[in-house]
């Protein structure tokens, strides 16, 4: 058998996560079911990561086993991307260890999530507008909370399968955009949910629901009825995971969806 990694990128919006899922649509099914068409084997692609329903990727990594050596990777890049449809990309094709592991040998990940300051029916298809105002250099100080901890539990779904909920932050800031502002968020992992999370809970702060000190509360409870809700999907984005070089070089220059 032989593994390659896959760069891509999909927009979420009509597709209920990365994960297969019992009855609905998934990025992860269209992928399987691309490559076995285009190789003529059942493939199983593993991706790097499981995002939500609605949740987009600018940049996602998965691997895959086949027998055989795939002769022309560019061409089967080009059949994959006429099967796959107008939401998924697939930018590269690459050779790599046999024990080489997209999920388990990604050393960070980050997300971006837009919010919209500024009402804008173009916008609101990949951002998120709340119905009330908020202070981004508030915000923005709560975010720099986040590197006094690694439990993250007040920010996880319930009843996940995960072992640990210790994470390492590793940036998290608001940067202003010209109607709004992106929370850049990166971490060795996240949780399930995590990122919206943490975002519906930063806006109680930047609207004056919660203090700074609240703040840190919230995450020492280890609770997440005390967190805030989480924010809708469709502003959620995954840009970037990042490797050893050993494991993996990307073939594929990294740009956010929106700037």
């Amino acid at each position: 058998m032989h593994r390659y990694f896959i760069e891509m990128a999909y927009n979420g919006s009509r597709f209920h996560g990365w994960q297969i899922q019992p009855n609905a649509i998934s990025v992860q099914e269209v992928m399987n079911d691309g490559l076995n068409k285009a190789l003529r084997q059942d493939i199983n692609v593993v991706g790097c990561g499981r995002t939500d329903t609605g949740v987009h990727a600018s940049y996602f990594v998965a691997h895959f086993d086949c027998v055989g050596v795939i002769e022309d990777p560019e061409q089967l890049v080009f059949k994959l991307n006429r099967i796959v449809g107008k939401d998924i990309v697939v930018y590269s094709i690459l050779k790599v260890d046999s024990d080489a592991h997209s999920r388990f040998h990604a050393s960070s990940r980050t997300y971006h999530y837009y919010l919209q300051t500024e009402k804008n029916p173009f916008l609101s298809e990949f951002s998120y507008r709340p119905l009330f105002k908020v202070d981004i250099e508030l915000m923005n100080n709560a975010a720099k909370l986040l590197f006094d901890y690694t439990d993250f539990t007040s920010f996880s779904k319930l009843h996940t399968d995960t072992k640990t909920n210790n994470c390492k932050i590793l940036h998290a800031a608001w940067e202003q955009q010209a109607q709004g502002a992106v929370l850049v968020i990166k971490a060795d992992r996240f949780l399930r949910n995590m990122v919206r999370a943490v975002v519906g809970t930063l806006l109680e702060v930047g609207r004056g629901k919660l203090t700074l000190q609240q703040f840190r509360e919230v995450i020492e409870s280890m609770d997440r009825g005390k967190a805030g809700t989480s924010v809708p999907p469709q502003a959620l984005f995954l840009v970037d995971i990042e490797y050893p070089q050993e494991v993996f070089q990307s073939k594929v220059k990294r740009q956010p969806p929106f700037s």
